[in-house]
């Protein structure tokens, strides 16, 4: 017998591999939090406070508090009914063990404890606490106080009584397992950005956050978010730097066949539709079918509405009527759906998108009977929201034009390239990169110094066109943004879908935005976001929009050469050779360093340091993007001061 038919042969029930409790989570942790990255460890903390905000919709709970600690531990404590602690009839050890330890355990899957839960994958703490090095769990229940901890999911005791209170609730205090997650800190503004998130989303309670880490001026952050009016309060958030058309949002909150749906939506004088959908706190990036309820709600009614009233006149030919798309009744709009499911089937690539068809047409007839009230009881406003839809179909014509020369001569032409192109030899977009560079200057050095094969050159000739604040007709009127689509090979525009991105033509599969260090770099990267995030979401959500990062300073003393990304790293490296004879150079442009060192420090595979764009977010973001590219200068400033990072800033 061969020796490969005894190996065969040897494979047997023995060969089997059971994990046992939580070890599969710690062996698969993507499996169930996404990634062991900066995203997967913050990912921890929201499912800790979801099970706080069960509490809270389930009527028990007021008041969640999130601590960062001095070791990048985290505390969630909340004034709920405290997990039990009495015997688990089937497990015969405490009901608090049993939720700390076994996957799939807790009141959720009893919906005679939770009508509706929150969190996207359903592990919940038990899933954290495997991934915790270590991991202390207190309740406050009945005049007591009991604990146990853990170490990597596994109890260091049996749950015992600590003391007496008179509190109630539960703490849960945890820190990242280092042999599991690749970074180690936990970022402020992310967990802020969520806890609003959710605070809007559940009027009525209190969510508080405070970092015991100082900051260089010794200070600390800390914030409370509170909201009384709920999805109201999350639109003027939203459109805070954006001017209304509307005196009033319109608003609606109750029943419809049995599903809890609450949704505001105003309009404004922007050129961007800004949805964002939730179920059950979750964001649904990726939408649905209650995000389709509301949009063919939206759009029946108030085509019905001006059918009926003889305006959808053209404003450019007289006694003409102009034809409307979907699209156009939802330009300039803002608005938030969510929706309570006590089911919830979710499905798409990041499992963010609803599935539950009996959501759609509840959603469309909340949406329909809430929109005919508002339009006959608002004449005037329904009349300026459906000139602005107008407006929309008659610069959605014009940008259609302007398009199809772009999308003709992409596809006819293999000269239709633009001429200041340097292309790749490769054709796999796999492997194939493309450069954009800030000036004629820095393109030249990068295009010397790049490697040909798969790395594509295209200089940008100054500042892009701010989109935030342009209709989409003067978007594809300009050249630069033209010329993006033509080198990356996509155009925008389907039968089914009119602002779909045809991504499967996509000749790059890392777009790479790369400018000066200085602020005049950091305005163009702005820009440029800008543009991905309103007209080609989809690149950013595939991870296919990268920054890359040019160093800051060259150290050299004699031979030697320490390139330095940051302050830090230059103090490090004064602090290795003494302060004689080191020169320091501050690069502010690229086009100061030479096509070598441009290649060595910012295009090499092996050496460079590259951020991926992400939307972790999208509230926080469309919030951001308003603001840095609005007319309102004083907010734009204090996050300007508050963030940069650079010397001389000018707002």
């Amino acid at each position: 017998m061969s020796e490969e038919i005894k190996n065969q042969a040897a494979y047997s029930a023995s060969n089997i591999t059971v994990l046992e409790g939580l070890e599969a989570v710690r062996v698969r942790p993507a499996m169930y939090i996404g990634d062991v990255n900066f995203r997967g460890m913050h990912h921890l903390v929201y499912e800790v406070v979801d099970n706080s905000i069960d509490e809270a919709l389930a009527g028990y709970c007021t008041k969640i508090d999130v601590t960062i600690t001095t070791d990048n531990s985290i505390i969630v404590e909340d004034n709920g009914r405290g997990i039990p602690v009495d015997m688990h009839e089937k497990e015969h050890r405490s009901a608090l063990e049993v939720v700390m330890t076994v996957l799939h355990a807790g009141g959720k899957f009893d919906k005679g404890s939770y009508k509706v839960s929150g969190g996207l994958h359903g592990v919940g703490v038990s899933c954290v606490n495997a991934l915790s090095d270590h991991m202390t769990a207190q309740v406050f229940r009945n005049g007591k106080i009991y604990q146990q901890e853990y170490s990597k999911g596994k109890p260091l005791y049996a749950v015992k009584e600590i003391g007496t209170t008179d509190k109630r609730g539960t703490r849960i205090e945890f820190h990242p397992d280092p042999e599991i997650f690749t970074v180690s800190e936990y970022d402020y503004p992310t967990l802020a950005n969520r806890l609003r998130e959710l605070a809007f989303l559940n009027k009525g309670i209190e969510l508080n956050i405070k970092d015991l880490r100082p900051l260089d001026d010794g200070t600390f952050q800390s914030d409370r978010f509170y909201s009384e009016q709920g999805l109201r309060d999350f639109l003027a958030y939203l459109d805070a730097n954006r001017q209304s058309i509307m005196p009033e949002p319109i608003y609606i909150e109750g029943e419809k066949q049995g599903i809890p749906i609450e949704i505001a939506l105003q309009y404004n004088n922007s050129f961007s539709e800004n949805l964002h959908s939730y179920v059950n706190n979750i964001n649904t990036h990726e939408g649905g079918t209650h995000l389709a309820g509301f949009r063919s709600g939206l759009t029946r009614t108030l085509k019905n509405y001006a059918d009926t009233n003889n305006l959808l006149q053209s404003k450019k030919k007289k006694n003409e009527k102009i034809d409307v798309a979907p699209d156009d009744f939802r330009e300039g709009l803002t608005a938030v759906i969510s929706v309570k499911v006590a089911e919830p089937q979710f499905e798409g690539q990041t499992k963010t998108k609803l599935g539950n068809t009996e959501v759609r047409g509840a959603v469309d007839k909340a949406v329909s009977e809430m929109m005919e009230a508002y339009l006959e009881e608002h004449p005037n406003e329904a009349k300026t929201i459906v000139a602005k839809v107008v407006l929309a179909a008659e610069a959605r014509i014009a940008a259609r034009d302007a398009r199809d020369k772009v999308q003709r001569s992409t596809v006819f032409s293999s000269q239709g390239l633009p001429g200041k192109l340097a292309d790749c030899q490769d054709n796999d977009p796999s492997v194939c990169e493309i450069y954009f560079v800030e000036g004629d200057s820095a393109g030249g050095s990068a295009k010397t110094g790049r490697n040909r094969k798969f790395q594509a050159i295209l200089p940008l000739k100054g500042k892009i066109l701010n989109v935030e604040k342009a209709s989409v007709d003067r978007a594809f009127d300009s050249e630069a943004i033209r010329d993006i689509y033509t080198a990356l090979g996509v155009h925008k525009g389907t039968a089914e879908d009119p602002k779909a991105l045809n991504i499967e033509k996509l000749r790059y599969h890392k777009i790479i935005i790369m400018t000066d260090a200085d602020v005049d770099g950091a305005h163009i990267d702005t820009l440029m976001l800008t543009f991905f995030y309103r007209y080609m979401p989809e690149l950013i959500e595939n991870g296919y929009v990268y920054l890359a990062t040019p160093p800051l300073y060259l150290v050299k003393k004699g031979n030697r050469s320490i390139y330095c990304w940051s302050e830090d790293d230059r103090e490090r490296a004064l602090l290795e050779f003494g302060d004689k004879g080191i020169h320091v150079q501050r690069y502010k442009g690229l086009g100061e360093m030479n096509a070598e060192q441009l290649w060595e420090t910012t295009m090499n595979p092996e050496n460079r340091q590259l951020r991926q764009v992400t939307i972790e977010n999208a509230a926080a973001a469309d919030y951001i993007i308003s603001m840095l590219m609005g007319d309102d200068v004083p907010p734009r400033r204090e996050f300007i001061e508050k963030n940069a990072t650079y010397a001389n800033i000018d707002a």
